[in-house]
């Protein structure tokens, strides 16, 4: 594997927007081991995702808190190095329906597909799945406090989290990819 840097980046405009918009569970299952169709000229971008079954992408409706992080985990010592993708995720009011849901994306180890307020799509855990490593159940202690669901889900991968070929988060176009859309209600 060649290791050799080949580009170089000016300063950008200051037109960045930070936060996420909404994430899409899909079952580890659904996806065929290499399922993946990748840009003709750029491996970092996936243009079609395929299963042996109809794939559901799950929505999941942010707003506030929730981001989404990739930390280089890097040894010299080891020669090795791995991408840590993690998504903290506040998901409001409680329900029976979203208690069954925690217990799932907990027991299970899910991909994400992490739609950002820039419009950018992020394939999280692609490889290996996302595991639900932390998160409450909280009621909230005064009436302005949360009372709802944090989660933390962490994915070890061997590159970065691709970025997924999107022009929108409509239903036409998740199928695109080889998704189909499951939104709640």
């Amino acid at each position: 594997m060649a290791c050799d840097i080949s580009l170089g980046r000016k300063e950008v405009c200051k037109d960045s927007i930070g936060g996420l918009r909404a994430v899409y569970f899909t079952n580890y299952a659904d996806i065929d081991a290499n399922g993946y169709t990748y840009d003709g000229t750029d491996t970092d971008m996936i243009t079609l995702i395929t299963g042996a079954v109809t794939i559901n992408a799950y929505k999941y409706e942010l707003k506030g808190t929730s981001s989404f992080d990739t930390n280089i985990v890097s040894s010299r010592e080891n020669g090795t190095t791995y991408f840590e993708q993690t998504a903290n995720l506040t998901f409001k009011k409680l329900t029976v329906e979203m208690h069954k849901e925690v217990k799932l994306l907990s027991y299970g180890r899910p991909r994400i597909l992490v739609e950002d307020n820039a419009g950018n799509f992020y394939l999280a855990g692609l490889k290996f799945g996302c595991d639900v490593t932390g998160g409450t159940i909280v009621t909230g202690a005064s009436m302005g406090d949360l009372s709802g669901y944090t989660l933390t889900l962490t994915g070890m991968e061997l590159a970065p989290a691709n970025f997924v070929d999107l022009a929108s988060d409509t239903a036409a176009a998740l199928l695109v990819v080889g998704l189909t859309l499951v939104e709640g209600a």
